[in-house]
């Protein structure tokens, strides 16, 4: 079992920076991919990045390249998503997740074994 726990969502301004966090326990952290996902209202939920376990790997959704950034400290068993550049349409809740058995980190939700209960980010135009 893994536990994922998000954090730092909030109301920004368009233009505005946000960093989320997403604490895991349960597992050996460093073994496992993570992933960010977001859902907008009324939408799928969509893949946003991805890290390997050694953070070798990295990969972005094309309409965050340039502004998000995910990172992951190993020893604190946490990942991170700098955003930044805002926009109204980065509007949604933000999940992270946990991907326990590829071989390489994926951009398919359904790969994910794992999720947190999420966290709003809402940007104002």
């Amino acid at each position: 079992q893994v536990q994922l726990v998000e954090s730092g969502g909030g109301l920004v301004q368009a233009g505005g920076s946000l960093k989320l966090s997403c604490a895991a326990s349960g597992r050996t952290f460093s073994m496992y991919h993570m992933g960010w996902f977001r859902q907008a209202p009324g939408k799928e939920r969509m893949f946003v990045a991805a890290m390997s376990a050694s953070g070798g790997s990295i990969y972005y959704a094309d309409f965050v390249k340039g502004r998000f950034t995910i990172s992951r400290d190993n020893a604190k068993n946490t990942v991170y998503l700098q955003m930044n550049s805002l926009k109204p349409e980065d509007t949604a809740v933000y999940y992270c997740a946990a991907d326990l058995f590829t071989s390489r980190p994926t951009t398919n939700k359904g790969e994910y074994d794992y999720w947190g209960q999420g966290t709003q980010v809402t940007v104002s135009s």
